[in-house]
């Protein structure tokens, strides 16, 4: 244990720290709260704002569709297919950045592969006469689902095959439909590993970085992104604290998630022992 602990307090339990510590002060290098006030307003509560909706959006619908997914594919005869999704599960839910953001511009870019065979059918057909834009907002959400939806599915898949066939006998032989099985006892089982499953997409799409800022290049305003602004040199003289304030902002906002996804996965583990 000794390599991991080590390797883990210097790479992230002494940088969040250090964040922690110069969130609280200036550039004089007095304590203030006047960095935290700043990032409450503006543009920096917009950041905020925004990463949270967009984290929502892409939790929520993720977290559904791969519900629904996974149940499709463990309830299959296909054992080679149930295989072959994990391991392209677990390899979609970890491609992201530069390579993620090209591969959808060159898709369904505004001049991108599918975009313009779109328009050779119909120009009905093109997103992009229909207020489609890749590289906003709504552009950022459609790429993010490429990796959230992956994801979700590995999280519940071993959920639904904590689901014992008895319990759906039992049910049947009680008199229960099927919608009766999933309304008494299949949902409220599975309601923890679903609910932990989208906050965990939550933090995800909350903190990631790479892939927004490549794709729109910060015109979105996100927090993430405000970050790495402040990082580049982009930041307003005596301000140069700003990016550990926000950092301490998200901080905040991933460690309540945490300790949520903590207790949903307590009383989630009671059905998968």
């Amino acid at each position: 244990m000794a390599p991991f602990v080590i390797y883990t307090i210097l790479g992230l339990g002494i940088p969040t720290l250090a964040v922690i510590d110069l969130a609280f002060r200036s550039n004089a290098n007095r304590l203030t709260l006047s960095n935290l006030s700043t990032v409450t307003q503006g543009t920096y509560r917009l950041g905020f704002e925004n990463s949270i909706l967009l984290a929502l959006i892409t939790s929520i619908v993720p977290g559904i569709l791969g519900v629904i997914i996974a149940y499709a594919i463990q309830t299959g005869h296909s054992g080679i297919l149930r295989r072959l999704t994990a391991t392209g599960s677990g390899v979609l839910a970890n491609f992201g950045g530069i390579n993620l953001t090209f591969m959808f511009i060159a898709t369904l870019g505004s001049t991108g592969a599918l975009t313009v065979w779109l328009s050779s059918i119909s120009r009905f057909l093109n997103p992009w006469n229909h207020g489609f834009d890749l590289y906003s907002f709504g552009g950022v959400v459609v790429v993010y689902m490429y990796f959230q939806i992956p994801l979700m599915v590995l999280v519940i898949t071993p959920a639904l095959g904590g689901l014992r066939p008895a319990w759906r006998e039992a049910a049947e032989n009680l008199g229960a439909s099927s919608l009766g099985y999933w309304r008494t006892v299949g949902f409220p089982v599975l309601l923890p590993s679903v609910l932990g499953g989208i906050l965990l997409l939550f933090g995800s799409a909350f903190a990631a970085y790479a892939t927004a800022d490549t794709l729109t290049a910060g015109t979105v305003t996100l927090a993430p992104i405000q970050i790495g602004e402040v990082l580049n040199g982009n930041v307003i003289s005596g301000e140069e604290h700003i990016g550990y304030a926000i950092g301490f902002g998200m901080l905040v906002v991933l460690s309540v998630v945490m300790i949520l996804y903590g207790l949903v996965r307590r009383r989630a583990s009671r059905w998968l022992r």
